[in-house]
């Protein structure tokens, strides 16, 4: 029982400081060449992200 409660207080406080530092977290990330490289890609993999960068960076009609 001690345990599970220690991994529920645990869990809680690392969700807490990741979503309190979130943004620091976020450039450190980003500061990496090869890291940033691999989010880019990874959320340019999904058709309506990508879909809708294309349309914002190079114009086009915009769907509705």
């Amino acid at each position: 029982m001690s345990r599970a409660i220690t991994s529920i207080f645990l869990i809680g406080s690392i969700g807490y400081f990741g979503f309190r530092y979130r943004y620091r977290l976020i450039n450190l990330l980003l500061a990496s060449g090869w890291l940033r490289r691999l989010a880019v890609g990874s959320i340019m993999s999904f058709p309506g992200v990508k879909n809708k960068m294309l349309q914002t960076v190079f114009g086009g009609p915009s769907e509705r």
